[in-house]
């Protein structure tokens, strides 16, 4: 399965940065990316293990449940 490295924009818009053989190759890329995005681009960059394309962009536009809150429960 290929990793996919998405931007994630305002309004979960989503712009496909590359397609990738190995995680390696796509952490690389991502982590480029990000450095450049330091400069002002609006967005997060993402890596995405996915068997395609479609089943990738489905899951970043999963809302996820936050995790457990830790500490004091008074």
């Amino acid at each position: 399965m290929p990793y996919y490295v998405y931007r994630v924009g305002a309004l979960g818009v989503l712009t496909k940065l590359g397609e990738f053989a190995a995680f390696r190759d796509a952490s690389a890329h991502a982590k480029s990316q990000r450095t450049a995005d330091a400069q002002g681009a609006a967005g997060r960059v993402k890596v995405m293990f996915a068997d395609n394309e479609l089943i990738a962009e489905d899951l970043l536009s999963q809302v996820r449940e936050p995790g457990p809150m830790t500490g004091d429960d008074d």
